[in-house]
């Protein structure tokens, strides 16, 4: 074999950036340059098509090392290499004898950890006889250290670090989690875990929290006060910014947002005596990912940048400023519609989340907008980690985005641009007083309306749902349990055993009050007698809720609507391709056509085309469609566009629409009786709602 070197661009002379950019705006024929080739992002950045050495000079090592400052390349020396990351399962079913089940099973099959997400009634520090009618939804109906024993009944809970999401209800919550552990006899110095108290999580995404945001803090600084010297591997803060970037928050106002949360969060702890190395140990991160890959990957990047900046800003050592970071799949991406388009898009956070670092990475279950997640997706959950990990072998290279151009360029761009808007939060009197005020909101609106916008007009394609849908998906059997027999139940054993409570609110901030309420959690006490003992006596803050916004949702319900439509009627609302001439003229549009109606639930009745007016009038008599649309090309409009729509009109048509731009004929088009034109980038929803709201499927 030959020694000498393979140069493959060798006998090539490299083009400068000004020679490339001549040859593009050749290219393009005259089109403007920014407009074709930069790319905007609603979080203000703007992407160029080409990155070289000279968007990142590698000069004093900006991005450092994996494992030490700034923290960009990873907070651990050796990446993810020892052991993959930790793959986490969440559970929603309310009762905790299938919720055992379900963590067996996954434990078994690969997740490393699980969450507890606790029912709308635990959440809010109610009972199941408080609260009969929301009791046993969205999560686990688990009210008593009984409850947790049954849901982690074989669950070695030295090896698999077990979560909570218990909103407003955080210190009872870990109160019961904790009584379950010392009746059980676990090892407090081995036990894993996180009891993820978010008092300000709470707050945005409800407009309420009992007790109100001071009581809040001080009794999540207290449960962290008592974690802090009692449970080695547990911690007991979350900063989770979910429900921000579901309201329609762009990737840096979720991380600035992520920066003040904690940054209130180690003022609480600090102010109740923890140093802030303990303070910030105790603070864990969960960050939405969505179906934009390279932006997932420096958001993850930039946000362990932003925290170790912070870190050095309030004193903490090295090793306290090291983020502990769990990505999630963003619940805004997830569709009802298609749901099986989910797996795609969950695949795709999953990679980013490795690809940026997260130590640890939650999945949605394909079905989760649905109802209770069936076991295959589960498992399809747990094996798109898997197969990303041990097939794919993403865990064994340590941050393989460093030395990207782009990357690289694109996370200085969001950590620089989230810093600005974090400081505007706190310029604004922090985190909390930006909800109250709704600083925080009116910023995560203005994004919203943009993103909204270019939905509506299709412009951010949703795949099975605004683009390329299918009418006739059958729907996903879904488990519906037997939820008022569960309340029953539950109802029962909790009014045989509950006891009044006596809290020392008066040290609450030491550790004394969750030391006394999980004594008391492991004697019998329910979360609704801890709750009150904390809370009860304290008043409610109240702020605007974040709205809930996933993409899909608007598309969505019209499908909805036209599946009730179908329901009361026998059919669902029809629209008629007038396809005009040939099928090679008229079969691109009719296509687009049919997509473009069907999804809104509107089913598109087709045929071979015409060749008259009067015979596509005398079709669409015979389809039963009370509108119609103009398919063809523009040369065969220009022969039998207004004429078909005259016709068609004549015949009783209630609305004639056109495939297509219309361009300089608009206003001709329009007196032939054409109402709407269909085209790229026009107002899909809007048209959309107009034809249901003519055929009186919605209201208008």
């Amino acid at each position: 074999m030959s020694d000498d070197t393979l140069t493959l661009a060798g006998d090539f002379p490299a083009p400068t950036r000004d020679e490339w950019r001549a040859a593009v705006e050749k290219a393009l024929k005259g089109a403007p340059f920014d407009k074709k080739m930069l790319t905007k992002t609603y979080e203000g950045i703007t992407l160029q098509p080409l990155y070289t050495l000279d968007d990142w000079k590698p000069e004093n090592d900006p991005s450092g090392l994996p494992g030490f400052k700034p923290y960009t390349r990873g907070g651990q020396v050796a990446g993810q290499r020892v052991g993959g990351w930790d793959l986490r399962q969440l559970h929603t079913h309310p009762d905790p004898q299938a919720v055992n089940k379900g963590i067996l099973t996954d434990l078994e099959r690969g997740a490393t950890s699980v969450t507890l997400r606790l029912d709308d009634a635990a959440r809010g520090g109610d009972d199941a006889d408080q609260a009969a009618n929301y009791a046993g939804l969205n999560g686990l109906m688990a009210y008593t250290a009984a409850d947790f024993d049954t849901a982690l009944t074989g669950v070695y809970e030295d090896l698999a670090a077990v979560a909570l999401e218990s909103g407003a209800a955080f210190l009872p919550a870990a109160a019961l989690l904790a009584g379950h552990w010392k009746t059980k006899g676990v090892d407090a110095s081995k036990v894993k875990g996180a009891f993820n108290a978010d008092p300000l999580n709470r707050l945005a995404a409800t407009g309420s929290l009992p007790g109100g945001v001071e009581a809040g803090l001080k009794a999540m600084a207290d449960l962290a006060a008592y974690t802090s010297k009692t449970f080695p591997h547990v911690t007991a803060v979350r900063v989770d910014t979910g429900p921000y970037h579901l309201a329609g928050a762009t990737e840096t106002q979720d991380l600035a947002i992520a920066m003040a949360t904690a940054v209130a969060y180690l003022r609480a702890m600090t102010d109740a005596g923890l140093s802030i190395d303990d303070a910030a140990r105790q603070i864990t991160f969960q960050l939405p990912v969505g179906a934009d890959q390279f932006m997932g990957i420096a958001k993850l990047r930039a946000a362990r940048r932003l925290w170790g900046r912070v870190m050095d800003a309030c004193g903490a050592s090295d090793e306290a400023g090291r983020m502990r970071l769990t990505a999630a799949t963003a619940e805004r991406i997830v569709s009802q519609r298609d749901p099986w388009v989910n797996m795609l898009r969950t695949t795709v956070t999953t990679f980013a989340a490795a690809v940026g670092g997260a130590e640890t990475n939650t999945v949605l279950p394909f079905d989760a907008m649905l109802g209770l997640p069936t076991e295959f997706a589960r498992r399809i959950a747990r094996n798109t980690q898997l197969i990303l990990m041990e097939e794919s072998n993403l865990d064994k290279v340590i941050d393989p985005a460093g030395g990207s151009w782009y990357v690289e360029t694109l996370t200085e761009e969001v950590a620089a641009e989230a810093w600005t808007l974090f400081q505007d939060i706190e310029k604004h009197g922090g985190m909390a007083a930006c909800l109250e005020s709704g600083h925080v909101l009116a910023k995560i609106e203005a994004a919203h309306t943009a993103r909204a916008k270019n939905i509506a007009k299709r412009k951010d394609p949703i795949t099975g749902v605004s683009e390329f849908p299918n009418i006739h998906e059958k729907p996903v059997d879904i488990e519906k349990p037997d939820l008022d027999a569960l309340r029953r139940a539950a109802a029962a054993k909790i009014k045989e055993g509950r006891a009044t409570v006596s809290l020392p609110l008066d040290k609450i901030g030491s550790g004394s009050v969750t030391e006394a309420a999980i004594e008391a959690a492991a004697k019998g006490a329910t979360i609704g007698a801890l709750s009150a003992a904390l809370f009860g006596a304290g008043e409610t803050d109240t702020v605007t809720a974040l709205p809930r916004r996933r993409l899909a949702a608007e598309f969505e319900d019209l499908r909805d609507a036209s599946d009730e439509f179908m329901v009361h009627t026998g059919a669902r609302p029809k629209v008629f391709l007038a396809n005009l001439g040939p099928i090679a003229a008229h079969t691109a549009r009719a296509t687009f056509a049919k997509n473009f109606f069907e999804a809104g639930g509107i089913e598109a009745v087709t045929n071979p085309g015409f060749d008259s007016a009067e015979a596509c009038a005398e079709g669409w008599k015979q389809s039963g469609a009370p509108i119609a649309i103009l398919c063809s090309s523009d040369a065969v409009y220009d022969e039998m566009a207004e004429q078909t729509a005259q016709a068609l009109k004549a015949a009783g048509a209630k609305r004639v629409y056109l495939a297509g731009a219309p361009g300089e004929k608009k206003d001709a088009y329009t007196a032939a009786g054409i109402d709407g034109f269909v085209y790229m980038g026009c107002d899909a929803l809007d048209t959309l709602r107009g034809a249901l709201a003519l055929m009186g499927v919605i209201d208008r």
